[in-house]
């Protein structure tokens, strides 16, 4: 997987996890792809434990990775104690000082439009603290 740009990494770990950790993971990209079109992806965190790595996403930092977990997946946004949850999505990390998550069993329903908020509000985050650098 080294040698692949990122984007056909993430297909590869889409592919390995299948079933619905593979559709979950997939609807989550695709909302973050769309949500921001300037969105970087990466692969990070490869160890032997997780050779594949983790997808990451990042616009002026990391807005959010993906973590799969035996019986669920985890989106977590590392400023996540930043980020306005209106819709209250986040279900996770929540005691965290800086990271929020949002846990994702098998038969849950990605809210796409809450979702795509949130990375909207993260970017804005990582902007917003980029420029007091």
């Amino acid at each position: 997987m080294e040698d692949k740009p990122a984007s056909e990494q993430i297909d590869d770990i889409i592919k390995l996890y299948g079933g619905w950790k593979g559709r979950v993971l997939s609807q989550l990209r695709a909302v973050i792809k769309a949500a921001d079109p300037e969105v970087i992806e990466e692969v990070k965190w490869k160890m032997r434990s997780r050779p594949e790595g983790l997808p990451v996403w990042s616009h002026n930092g990391i807005i959010c990775i993906a973590e799969t977990f035996k019986n669920d997946i985890k989106l977590v946004f590392f400023k996540g104690v930043w980020i306005k949850d209106p819709k209250k999505l986040f279900n996770a990390r929540l005691n965290s000082r800086t990271d929020r998550a949002i846990e994702f069993h098998e038969n849950d329903i990605v809210d796409k439009v809450a979702l795509k908020e949130l990375v909207l509000e993260a970017v804005q985050v990582n902007i917003s603290r980029a420029k007091r650098g």
